[in-house]
């Protein structure tokens, strides 16, 4: 910061040297031509004089000079030059002011100072974030505190272009903080560096997978399949290349992919049931399911005796897990028992289909007022939760009151 500032006085001496200096040469000019004038003048009248003289026109030729002259001394004063012309000089110092005063105005409103000054000062945080993302002991660093990092990094850089564990870093650096730009980027430079590294090429096709571009898509899918003729059991590669191809609308590829996946994963290991859901899910979005889930819904004679006029029957299916219902359906009261059947249509959320799911567990509710949200009084029943196969057929008799 004080080379910084340095440099601004150094500009600022120079403009003002300058400034001085140019309107010095432009006084002392001026008045150089000034006198130049008068001494032109006053020898043009002496000439017209003697041409006077000469025709007889005047008599007293010595008396009109003798005025010239003293004319002459005073257009072109002898004594006092020197102090008129250290007026002059300090006549500029308001320029000078002026000119400094709006430079600095101008640079502290469009300088970018502040951005300066806070890159230098993330060059003198810039070791000791790196030393506490790099030690697994130390306090996980905030999101702010990894783009402070983020910039230290890609400045460090500057001066060492070939350091591939840093483009790494910033790569992975730009995953974590959503700037995909970065990432790549990154990503490209190190793979220049390394043009065989598996697992920069794996960070590099997430990025393109990930981005909101479909040519950056089809390129990851492109790399994710070369990926695969020389590793096809890298568990990464293919959950990558199921990803891509789903979000490519490619759901049979997709759907083959985290099948093989399945083939090597334990079947104790919890990610096989998110990979089957993610399955399911593709096979409905491709039109490959038929799930329905078939309702009977019986009452008990209290129940049946304090229905509500005007009632509403709210249905929702869950998982036995999460509270949010997997399925809801909203019906008007009508006659018992009552036949129904729900599906994927009647999902809360796409990611969360009712065909995805291995148990559902089902609540059905008289509201009496209308309201979503369970009331004091009101009938409901629940069922087991049952294991899903996609295709039983379920009761629910209604044979409680809400507390």
């Amino acid at each position: 910061m004080t080379a910084l500032w340095l440099s601004i006085i150094i500009l600022l001496a120079a403009a003002s040297a300058l400034f001085l200096g140019a309107g010095w040469r432009q006084r002392q000019s001026s008045e150089a031509d000034r006198d130049r004038l008068n001494t032109d003048f006053y020898h043009q009248r002496l000439r017209e004089l003697e041409e006077d003289e000469a025709q007889g026109v005047i008599g007293e030729r010595a008396t009109m000079v003798s005025e010239l002259q003293q004319t002459l001394l005073t257009d072109i004063p002898q004594q006092g030059a020197a102090p008129s012309r250290a007026s002059s000089r300090l006549a500029l110092l308001p320029g000078v002011v002026v000119l400094i005063a709006v430079s600095l105005g101008m640079y502290l409103k469009s300088g970018g100072l502040a951005q300066v000054a806070g890159w230098m000062q993330v060059q003198q945080d810039y070791p000791a974030l790196r030393a506490r993302v790099m030690d697994p002991q130390a306090k996980p660093l905030t999101m702010e505190e990894l783009a402070r990092l983020q910039l230290g990094l890609r400045t460090a850089l500057q001066s060492q272009p070939d350091n591939l564990n840093d483009w790494t870093m910033l790569g992975r650096l730009g995953m974590v903080l959503n700037n995909a730009a970065s990432a790549s980027q990154a990503f490209e430079h190190a793979l220049q560096l390394a043009p065989n590294n598996l697992t920069l090429k794996q960070d590099y096709a997430e990025v393109l997978t990930r981005s909101s571009d479909p040519q950056d898509n089809r390129q990851a899918g492109l790399m994710l399949r070369d990926m695969l003729k020389d590793d096809g059991n890298n568990l990464r590669t293919l959950g990558l290349l199921a990803f891509n191809a789903y979000e490519q609308q490619q759901y049979d590829q997709a759907i083959s992919a985290w099948q093989a996946m399945l083939k090597q994963i334990p079947a104790e290991d919890q990610r096989r049931a998110m990979i089957e859901r993610s399955i399911e899910q593709a096979k409905t979005d491709a039109g490959q399911q038929n799930t329905q889930l078939a309702l009977t819904v019986t009452l008990t004679p209290e129940a049946e005796k304090m229905l509500p006029p005007g009632g509403v029957m709210y249905i929702s299916v869950s998982d036995g897990v999460s509270p949010v219902p997997v399925a809801v359906k909203r019906l008007p009261l009508s006659h018992f028992p009552l036949s129904l059947t729900l599906d994927d249509s009647n999902a809360m959320m796409p990611e969360r289909l009712l065909s995805a799911q291995h148990q559902v567990q089902v609540r059905v509710r008289i509201s009496r007022d209308g309201s979503a949200s369970p009331q004091s009084g009101d009938w409901f029943g629940l069922s087991a939760l049952t294991p899903w196969d996609g295709h039983q057929h379920m009761a629910v008799e209604i044979n409680q009151q809400q507390p």
